[in-house]
This record gives C-alpha cells, structure tokens and sequence, in this order.
C-alpha cells in the first residue's frame, strides 16, 4: 500500500499563507491600537477648544455685565470685545493641527488673556460693578473654566504622547509610515504664560 506524501510545494504554500495571516493580524492590531489613540488625542483636542469656547462666552457675558456700569471706560470694554471676536474665530481642526495654526491659536487665546486681565484690574474703581451678583457668579465661574483650560491642555498632551509613543516605537514604526499615521502636535504654553490670568476681583 502506497503512503500519501503531500507535495512540498503545498507544504511551502500552508507555511506562507500561515505566515501571512499572522503578519496580518499583527499588523492589523497595531494599526487599530494606533486608531484608537490618535481618535482619543484628537477627542482630547476637542476638548481644549470647547474649554477655551466656554470661557469666551462667559467672558461675552461678563462684557455684557460690566456694559451695565456708568462710565465704564470704553477703550477697555473695546479690547476685550475685539479680543474675543479674534479668539472665536480662530479655531483649528484636529486634523490640521500644526506649528503655524496652533501658533495663531495661542496668539488669539494669549490675546484675549491680556484684554481680560486689564479689564478686571479697572474694575476695583467700581465699587458697584464689583458688588453685583451676576458679576460675582462670572468671576467664580471664570476662575472653574482656567483651570479646566489648563486640565483640558494636559490631558490633550498626555493623550498625544501616548500616541506618539507607541507610532515611534520599533517595531510599529515600520508599518505605522505605511497607514499613514504621523506624530502629532503637542500644546507648548508661551513662555510666562503657565499661571492661568489673575481672575480675583479681591471684592472684600
């Protein structure tokens, strides 16, 4: 009785097929692993953006209060006007996040930091202004959103280390320049800009 022998070619040809598949699957598991981080860097961005978005409508709002007091200077009330127009407007895509946008970006929010600063400095010359209730609400409310700015910024931070971590290590590396996966853009503060703007109206 004759024994079945399976042709070597076969033998090759189960041997790469397997070699395939698991080549495939490691590679398909390191590119949606890279998915899921760059989606949570770029959710984290969002997050950035609503922060800052909520503290140009309050600081709308708080316009609109100090708008109430007589005599109030003009010139001041104008800049943080316009300085709020500009941080509204310039916005950035996850997607289109690099040096030159998130420069204008931090301009713009840098901008309106200093517009505010000087608004809430004249504000001590009005006694009234610095009693009223919506006024004080605003300043505690301003004084939550910097500091969840600043949490929103390191979390987005952390989010893209994370993802620029694994896309640079070997051997994801290699097949990470193939998908088309690139390191993302860390926020970096301007220089004397860590400490979020003085919002204490100092009403006692």
């Amino acid at each position: 009785m004759n024994s079945f022998k399976i042709p070597k070619w076969l033998i090759v040809l189960v041997t790469l097929v397997v070699v395939v598949l698991i080549v495939f699957n490691w590679t398909t598991g390191m590119y949606n692993t890279a998915v899921e981080l760059e989606a949570n860097a770029k959710t984290s961005w969002s997050n950035v953006e609503s922060a800052y978005q909520r503290r140009n409508d309050l600081i709308g709002n708080l316009v609109k209060t100090v708008q109430g007091a007589a005599d109030y200077e003009k010139s001041t009330l104008t800049s943080v006007i316009e300085a709020r127009a500009k941080a509204t407007s310039t916005t950035i895509d996850a997607n289109n996040l690099n040096p030159e946008t998130l420069a204008q970006f931090q301009k713009a929010q840098t901008g309106l930091s200093s517009a505010l600063s000087r608004l809430l400095v004249s504000v001590e010359r009005y006694p009234d202004l610095k009693a009223n209730q919506n006024f004080l609400e605003l300043q505690s409310q301003l004084e939550g959103t910097e500091n969840r700015i600043n949490v929103a910024r390191d979390r987005y931070n952390e989010s893209v280390n994370g993802y620029d971590i694994y896309i640079s290590k070997f051997p994801a590396k290699i097949f990470m320049g193939w998908y088309g996966f690139k390191e993302m853009l860390r926020y970096s503060a301007d220089a004397g800009s860590e400490k979020a703007p003085d919002v204490e109206f100092n009403v006692n």
